[in-house]
C-alpha cells in the first residue's frame, strides 16, 4: 500500500511517520512530501532514510492514502488533485472541516459515516478532538445541553517557529516572534485572528466543529483559548451541562470504559492530568471530574491530551487504519 505524508518535514508530518511506524500500519512504499525546498532531504521512517518527494511526482505515483499536513491553502490547491487520481485524503488542516460535501471525523465518535466515495475526509482540530473524545460517552448517555470550555494550548500547536521562540525567550536569545506578544512566563487569550463577533477563529473551530461532529447543531458550546508556555500537550477546563441528571458513579464509570479515554483522578493523591505527562502518548486523559454545585446536571472535567498525537497525527492515522479496515481504499 503507498501511502503518501504531504507535509513530512513538520512537526505534525513527523508524528505522523512515528504513529504510522507504531501501529505497524501496512506501508509497501513511503512518499513523503514536502515543499520544494525540501526536496532531496530525507526522513526517517522504520530506521530507514526516505528522500522527499515534490508534490507532482507523489500524485504521479497514486498514493491509495495521502495524509496531510501542510495548512489550509495547500491542501485547498492539492488534496483535488490527489483525490482526482483516486487517492483519499485525510487532512489535517481547516480547509475543509466545515463543508458540508466532506466528512469531519473523530474515530471513536463517527468513522462509521465514511464510504468510498469519500476522498477528502478532514481531520478536526486538536482542541476539539480532546474535548469531544472525553465528553461523546457522556452525550450518548445524557445529552448535551451546553459546553462551556477554556483552553491552555501549548506552543507547539502553532509550530516550530513558536517553539524555537518560547525557547530563545527562556535563553534571552534574539530571534523571531510569531507571537504578538512574549510567551516565556506569560499566556496569550488570542489562538489565531479576531472574528467579527469578538471570539478567534480557533474558539468558533470548537463551536462549530463540536456540532458537527456529535451530529448536534443543538448542542450550545462557547470557548475561551488560550496560548500556554508549554511545549507540548493542550489542556481544557470543561463545563459541561447535560439534559438528563446524572450519577457521579456513573459517569467515572462510563469515561473508564470509553475508548481512548484515561482517568486520572485522585486529588488527595494529587492525581490529574498534565500536559508533560501525556507528551508522547495517544489517549485523551480525564481528571478533576465534580459536579458543578451552582446548578443541576452540569460537571466540569480537566481534559489534557497531546496535540500533535490524538490532536493531530494520531487521529489521522486511526482515520487511516479503518478505512484499510473497512476496505475504503
Amino acid at each position: 500500500m503507498k501511502i503518501a505524508v504531504v507535509g513530512a518535514t513538520g512537526l505534525v508530518g513527523t508524528e505522523i511517520l512515528k504513529v504510522l511506524a507504531e501501529r505497524n500500519f501496512p506501508v509497501t512504499e513511503l512518499i513523503p512530501v514536502a515543499s520544494e525546498r525540501s526536496v532531496g532531504k530525507t526522513v526517517d521512517f522504520r530506521g530507514k532514510a526516505y528522500p522527499v518527494h515534490g508534490v507532482q511526482e507523489a500524485i504521479k505515483a497514486k498514493p491509495a492514502i495521502a495524509i496531510f499536513s501542510a495548512g489550509g491553502t495547500t491542501s485547498l490547491a492539492l488534496a483535488p488533485l490527489f483525490a482526482e487520481v483516486g487517492t483519499t485524503v485525510i487532512d489535517n488542516s481547516s480547509a475543509w472541516r466545515m463543508s458540508p460535501l466532506h466528512k469531519l471525523i473523530v474515530p471513536e465518535i463517527n468513522v462509521h459515516v465514511l464510504t468510498k466515495a469519500d476522498k477528502i475526509i478532514a481531520n478536526p482540530n486538536c482542541s476539539t478532538i480532546q474535548m469531544v473524545v472525553a465528553l461523546y460517552p457522556l452525550h450518548q448517555k445524557y445529552r448535551l445541553k451546553r459546553i462551556v470550555v477554556s483552553t491552555y494550548q501549548s506552543v507547539t500547536g502553532t509550530g516550530k517557529a513558536a517553539v524555537d521562540q518560547l525557547m530563545n525567550e527562556r535563553k534571552g536569545i534574539p530571534g523571531t516572534n510569531v507571537y504578538p506578544h512574549p510567551i516565556d512566563l506569560n499566556l496569550i487569550p488570542q489562538i489565531d485572528v479576531f472574528l467579527d463577533n469578538g471570539y478567534t477563529k480557533e474558539e468558533m473551530k470548537m463551536v462549530n466543529e463540536t456540532r458537527k461532529i456529535l451530529g448536534d447543531d443543538r448542542v450550545q458550546v462557547t470557548a475561551t483559548t488560550v496560548r500556554i508556555p508549554v511545549v507540548g500537550g493542550h489542556s481544557e477546563a470543561v463545563n459541561a451541562e447535560f439534559h438528563e441528571e446524572f450519577d457521579l458513579d456513573a459517569v467515572y464509570d462510563l469515561l473508564r470504559q470509553a475508548p481512548g479515554v484515561v482517568v486520572e483522578d485522585d486529588v488527595k493523591a494529587s492525581r490529574y492530568p498534565m500536559p508533560l505527562y501525556a507528551q508522547g502518548r495517544d489517549e485523551v486523559f480525564v481528571g478533576r471530574i465534580r459536579r458543578d454545585e451552582t446548578q443541576p446536571k452540569t460537571l466540569n472535567l480537566w481534559v489534557v491530551a497531546d496535540n500533535l498525537r490524538k490532536g493531530a497525527a494520531t487521529n489521522a492515522v486511526q482515520i487511516a487504519v479503518c478505512l484499510v479496515k473497512r476496505g475504503l481504499v
